[in-house]
């Protein structure tokens, strides 16, 4: 086969190409490189990991945020209640009679629900029962019940009207009057 009869494309053995040619298989060569690198980077997942954290940190992050607050704000409402059941049960039965002892009550509630950030009326809050009449019966139990309404936050007042979206919270405490108490 002779170097004129080679097939297009193909060279023969011992042929040498002419420079054109050269020089059109390199620009090709090179087109091609460009173009697949071109195509790769527009196909690609470059830049796309930043939008997906976004997107999963979003539908994560936000509710795990609202909900430590929300858990944060009843826990809160649940150390109210405690305290204020405990010291309201106890000034009472040391009053030194029951008009005195359920405004202590109603005191000491007021400061512990003012402590932890509810404005809830202290005497709407408080409930007291006796076990005996007189409540200072030396002997007798005296129990007090605080109930809170925790407002779930950032819930705008238009919705609240609506749908109560309010965790009530409630504690009880019973303190004994003293068996030895002397009547005063």
């Amino acid at each position: 086969m002779t170097p004129a009869a080679a097939p297009c494309g193909t060279l023969a053995v011992g042929a040498v190409p002419d420079a054109s040619a050269a020089g059109a298989v390199l620009s090709v060569g090179r087109l091609r490189r460009w173009w697949e690198a071109r195509r790769d980077r527009l196909h690609g997942d470059g830049g796309n990991a930043v939008v997906e954290f976004l997107g999963v940190a979003l539908v994560l992050l936000v509710p795990t945020v609202y909900l430590v607050l929300v858990l944060g704000r009843i826990q809160a409402g649940t150390f109210a209640v405690e305290g204020a059941a405990r010291e309201a049960a106890r000034v009472y039965v040391a009053a030194p009679d029951a008009a005195t002892g359920a405004a202590r009550a109603v005191t000491a509630v007021g400061v512990a629900l003012d402590d932890q950030g509810f404005d809830d009326p202290a005497a709407d809050a408080l409930a007291m029962a006796c076990s005996a009449t007189p409540c200072l019966t030396p002997g007798a139990q005296v129990q007090a019940t605080v109930t809170v309404r925790v407002p779930l936050p950032f819930v705008p007042s238009f919705v609240r009207d609506v749908v109560p979206l309010e965790v009530p919270v409630s504690a009880q405490r019973t303190a004994p009057v003293d068996a030895f108490r002397v009547g005063r």
